[in-house]
């Protein structure tokens, strides 16, 4: 075999393991999409006021969060009436490539795109506010294969036309989730409001329901031993089979605002949702003959969380409460453990590294706190950042985040891990 032929082979088998690392923060909220670390990843030591960034850099507006693989950054933003997916040196912060794959949105939060990318082998998946779905090659930036929700899916994008604060207004903000060769999209209402893809290829397998979507990002599990695409719409919690899209099970959860924002939490046979109209709710999946069923386990209707997604540790739930308190929560019965003020104003985002809790809050401070369900105890805390409503990441000992409401929009790297030198 000649050494071309050698060459050409070996390239052709990293473009085809392209896997994340241990450590890698590929998609939304981590490796599992559960706000949790790897578990081999580096435990942050103490927090001091005097820790500077190793690199920050001033970029476009945007609530999509940074995801991080094998040393790669990427990162979406609004930049002259597009939003643009860049990919970077996660070190360094030097930008590798980016390109335009959309129009841009803006309301009065703030311009630019709010569905965070997925890493997934040789390839990122980005997702504009207005629906456009772009499959790009990591190494250039090349489109490999793209769908619009509006032109392929009749699925339109209205603005501030529509009357409910759905995807169609506010912007296709969900991320989709991949298992196996699928990759699974919430699209929205006529026939499609769940789309599974060839990621590959983008060819449509299957299309399901006619749900508006709203805000919220989707999860994959098997529950009461099916395996099932979580998706909290706009009108329901449900569950759908991820091989063929039958529905499997459906909880009717339509608000006033159908802004369903929080990512579902998944524990054992139970899914978890939280809303500012329905508060905390878990419900038990389980069969029922040969068809599934969702029952209301518990609910704390106290808890009106509205856009932060809490974390599971053991059997206890950690997230941003509704005042500016963080607060602790039972899983197995929603009852309240204990909550302490002195967090963010409306949003919080919790990354867990080993039993510590990493919490961002919206005024920019890094609060350290030990995830111990008997009492709230606090390891530290320092201003990293200015006000800031996305969830960060956390890769390698090192926490990646971006910060900017309407204006003043950067992203930075902080290293959590080795002495300041």
């Amino acid at each position: 075999m000649n050494s071309s032929r050698c060459l050409w082979l070996g390239m052709l088998v990293y473009a085809s393991t392209f896997q994340s690392n241990a450590g890698d923060w590929p998609q939304w909220r981590g490796p599992e999409r559960t706000g949790h670390a790897d578990s081999r990843e580096q435990i942050p030591g103490p927090l001091s006021a005097d820790r500077k960034a190793l690199w920050r850099k001033e970029i476009g507006g945007g609530f999509s969060s940074p995801v991080i693989a094998r040393g790669k950054l990427a990162y979406l933003d609004g930049q002259d009436g597009k939003e643009v997916a860049h990919l970077i040196d996660a070190t360094t912060g030097k930008e590798l490539w980016q390109i335009t794959y959309g129009d841009m949105y803006e309301d009065e939060w703030g311009p630019g795109p709010r569905s965070t990318p997925i890493f997934d082998d040789d390839r990122l998946y980005v997702q504009s506010c207005k629906g456009e779905f772009r499959c790009l090659n990591i190494d250039d930036g090349k489109v490999l294969w793209g769908v619009s929700f509006e032109k392929d899916f009749a699925v339109p994008f209205l603005g501030s036309k529509a009357n409910e604060g759905t995807a169609s207004r506010r912007g296709n903000n969900g991320s989709g989730v991949i298992d196996g060769d699928r990759i699974f999209l919430p699209v929205g209402a006529n026939g499609a409001s769940l789309v599974c893809f060839n990621k590959r290829t983008g060819k449509v397998i299957w299309k399901s329901q006619n749900d508006e979507a709203a805000y919220s990002s989707l999860m994959l599990a098997t529950l009461a031993g099916a395996r099932q695409v979580i998706y909290y719409s706009a009108d329901a919690l449900m569950g759908i089979e991820a091989v063929s899209g039958k529905l499997l099970w459906r909880v009717p959860l339509r608000t006033d605002a159908k802004r369903h924002a929080a990512t579902p939490i998944i524990f054992d046979d139970n899914a978890i949702v939280n809303s500012q109209t329905i508060g905390l709710v878990c419900f038990k999946i389980a069969k029922a003959g040969d068809a599934l069923k969702a029952t209301q386990s518990w609910a704390n209707k106290q808890l009106k969380i509205n856009i932060s997604t809490p974390v599971l540790v053991d059997h206890f739930l950690y997230s941003q409460g509704v005042g500016n308190n963080l607060v602790c929560v039972d899983v197995s019965d929603g009852k309240l453990m204990w909550s302490q003020e002195g967090f963010g104003d409306k949003y919080s985002a919790i990354v867990v590294v080993g039993k510590n809790l990493l919490v961002v809050t919206d005024r920019g401070e890094l609060i350290m706190v030990m995830a111990d369900s008997s009492k709230y105890s606090e390891l530290g805390r320092t201003q990293i950042c200015g006000k800031t409503w996305n969830h960060p990441a956390y890769s390698d000992g090192k926490l990646y985040v971006r910060e900017g409401l309407t204006s003043g929009w950067k992203l930075s790297c902080l290293n959590l891990v080795k002495p300041i030198e």
